[in-house]
């Protein structure tokens, strides 16, 4: 993102990152969002799953009060001026009243990616679970984040084919490799959309990649990596 010139004023974490010293490096405000202070242990040994007591003196599971985080970061997010939310290795799932924070405020305006070809394999494995269905192409999916995890309106895809002998680690960084062109392009054309407060308050913001050829379900352009020599799985 900082190669293509994004205007990233701000680089946010819910824990200690890697991301957070480059963006200082690059003289880019960051902020931690921990949580930590929102996790809490359960007394009597039963706790949001259930189970028995932990090895901390009979307190039980943890709990994590995801509302309260995400009203933290919203909260913060607001605070620093933040208008358009890229995620980008961002492991928190966000409660909804994420997106409603300040009658909406970052409703339509969060994006994330996912390496898979949306609503093909959603969810933490995406890679592995496509190599273990079979699938002979995988992919990257730019979508619009929502409660619902990898459920939003997609606004750019791009196919990466599945080489014979292909595991999880290759496969992912062949994904990798062209979420790093298509992410930071996409977000660059959401961005100069959302400049006019169009998107603002939209839940349905398919079509902001610039391509105007949105399909069924809100699907954005979807497009092909070239073919690489070698049998597909």
């Amino acid at each position: 993102m900082l190669s293509v010139g994004l205007p990233i004023g701000l680089v946010g974490a819910d824990r200690p990152c890697r991301g957070l010293g480059i963006a200082a490096e690059a003289g880019i405000a960051t902020v931690l969002v921990g949580r930590d202070d929102w996790t809490a242990s359960q007394a009597g040994g039963a706790g949001e799953a259930g189970g028995a007591a932990g090895a901390d003196g009979g307190m039980g599971p943890r709990r994590f009060d995801r509302k309260g985080y995400s009203c933290e970061l919203a909260a913060v997010l607001e605070g620093r001026g933040v208008d358009v939310v890229a995620m980008a290795g961002f492991g928190t799932v966000l409660d909804a009243s994420f997106f409603e924070w300040d009658d909406g405020r970052y409703r339509g305006r969060v994006l994330n990616t996912h390496p898979s070809l949306l609503p093909a394999f959603p969810g933490w494995h995406a890679v592995r679970d496509a190599l273990d269905a079979g699938a002979t192409e995988s992919g990257c999916t730019v979508h619009v984040a929502i409660p619902e995890v990898d459920a939003g309106p997609v606004l750019a895809q791009r196919a990466v084919p599945v080489l014979a002998g292909d595991d999880e680690a290759a496969l992912h960084e062949r994904i990798k490799a062209v979420e790093r062109e298509l992410y930071p392009a996409t977000i660059a054309a959401f961005v100069e959309r959302c400049a006019s407060d169009e998107c603002r308050h939209r839940s349905d913001a398919a079509g902001l990649d610039g391509s105007d050829d949105v399909g069924d379900g809100g699907r954005g352009r979807r497009e092909a990596e070239p073919k690489q020599e070698g049998q597909t799985r």
